[in-house]
């Protein structure tokens, strides 16, 4: 059944990033012919949900993104990350300077508007300015504060100084939990971590039957001029962790969990202002 299934969804995956290629096109041609900007965050947001229906990602969703513009802190797991999210709603990413350089796809991301940072390079002060700027025109903005990824089984710290793109402009932060399982196990092909290379990660991707991932979304966490950056990392790291850890020891996440900002605070807190998408398959209790 795996080679059957390998031929099919690799000839599915190739042609459809010619059609992302297509799409690139469009959007570079469109204001020479037409004398106006494409919409490149929607077009964008089909194009990756898409994506996730070719490698059978089935999002399900708890929780709504603030409509507001907003400063997403998720946990990172894999490149696969940015589509799952990214197929919610528009959003601007940033990435790291290396996925830029990967064959065909590091052009569609520039393409796509991607923000990159080179790690270790010393130019975190340029990335704030564009970060805060990209928040400054009403656009919300992904980050991976842990600045790596992991197994998908832990949350390492949040490192906090990216948020002062939001602090500059007094937008708030919206912490996200993501945890992929495949056959009612936490998902041991998806981290992409180590040496792993992206085409041969793609392959075993596209090898592997259909897998979950579950997307928390917290309340956004307001950041304002007085905020102090590293607590507010604290706690967004502790919602996202809190989440995790009661989604990792369940065998099913459609089991009811403790609300999860209760776990990280001491408190229990009231979830009624969340909306709930009619399509969800598990829930926290209020």
């Amino acid at each position: 059944m795996k080679y059957p299934r390998i031929v099919f969804r690799s000839l599915l995956i190739i042609n459809y990033i010619g059609f992302g290629f297509l799409l690139a096109g469009y959007i570079t041609l469109k204001p020479l012919l037409f004398g106006r900007e494409a919409d490149t965050a929607k077009i964008t947001q089909a194009w990756l949900s898409g994506l996730c229906s070719i490698l059978s990602i089935k999002p399900i969703v708890q929780g709504r993104l603030s409509t507001a513009p907003v400063m997403l802190l998720s946990n990172h797991i894999s490149w696969l990350d940015i589509p799952v999210l990214g197929s919610l709603q528009p959003l601007r990413f940033l990435s790291k300077s290396e996925v830029g350089q990967w064959p065909l796809i590091g052009k569609l991301a520039k393409k796509a508007g991607t923000l990159f940072i080179e790690r270790g390079s010393g130019k975190s002060s340029q990335v704030i300015e564009d970060l805060a700027a990209t928040l400054e025109k009403g656009e919300t903005a992904l980050i991976f504060p842990e600045g790596t990824t992991t197994d998908g089984q832990q949350v390492k710290k949040f490192h906090a100084r990216l948020l002062k793109a939001a602090q500059r402009v007094e937008c708030s932060v919206q912490p996200v939990t993501l945890h992929y399982r495949r056959n009612g196990n936490p998902d041991s092909l998806v981290p992409f971590i180590d040496d792993d290379e992206f085409f041969s990660h793609l392959l075993r991707l596209l090898k592997a039957p259909p897998t979950k991932v579950y997307i928390f979304i917290h309340s956004p966490i307001e950041v304002t001029a007085n905020s102090k950056l590293l607590e507010v990392a604290k706690l967004a790291r502790g919602q996202v962790a809190g989440t995790l850890n009661q989604m990792e020891w369940q065998n099913s996440p459609h089991a009811r969990l403790k609300n999860p900002s209760a776990s990280y605070s001491g408190e229990e807190e009231s979830n009624n202002d969340a909306e709930q998408p009619e399509s969800r398959e598990w829930q926290l209790p209020a």
